[in-house]
């Protein structure tokens, strides 16, 4: 029997994520029809604010958060570099005002096909450090989305990637 990855054991990340998209897919519609049920004990002012502030959405940060990590935490697993497996995997991770990822939010928004490279992608993102988002000057937290490459040296470029030529010692640089 394979032992199963931890990103999709009972219990494991998949699990957790499809739970909590369960919940959000109950609570959203409740918390609008709230609103709603509301609305009608507003007078038409209120009721007006209301409705701006539920469309304007969350405040934008006047500075990104930047990356400090100077070595990338990503390990490859071993057993797919062997195979000279790649992928992609993007996440949404959630930094803090501390610039810290938060574990308990980071999710996969695109697979790369293998689970072991998703898992070994949300592990590697409880490394990073950042310097937090900003707005007028205070560290806001935020939701990013996050690529991560998994690339091996001897295998073909995927398709979309940039392909590089490697120089030897006798051909001239260029100015």
């Amino acid at each position: 029997m394979r032992p199963r990855s931890p990103v999709v054991a009972p219990g494991g990340y998949i699990a957790r994520m499809t739970a909590a998209r369960s919940l959000h897919r109950v609570m959203v519609p409740a918390l609008v029809l709230a609103a709603l049920a509301l609305a009608g004990c507003m007078d038409h002012d209120t009721t007006q604010k209301v409705a701006r502030a539920l469309q304007a959405g969350p405040p934008v940060p006047d500075e990104i958060p930047r990356m400090i990590n100077t070595e990338l935490p990503f390990r490859y697993p071993p057993a797919l570099y062997a195979q000279k497996v790649q992928g992609n995997v993007t996440l949404r991770l959630r930094v803090d005002t501390n610039g810290q990822v938060r574990s308990d939010s980071t999710r996969i928004e695109e697979s790369s096909g293998y689970p072991a490279l998703d898992s070994a992608a949300v592990k590697g993102s409880q490394e990073l450090r950042f310097v937090p988002a900003r707005l007028r000057g205070e560290p806001m937290a935020v939701t990013i989305l996050f690529p991560v490459y998994f690339r091996h040296p001897d295998a073909r470029p995927l398709p979309g990637d940039t392909i590089l030529t490697k120089r030897d010692s006798t051909t001239p640089e260029r100015p």
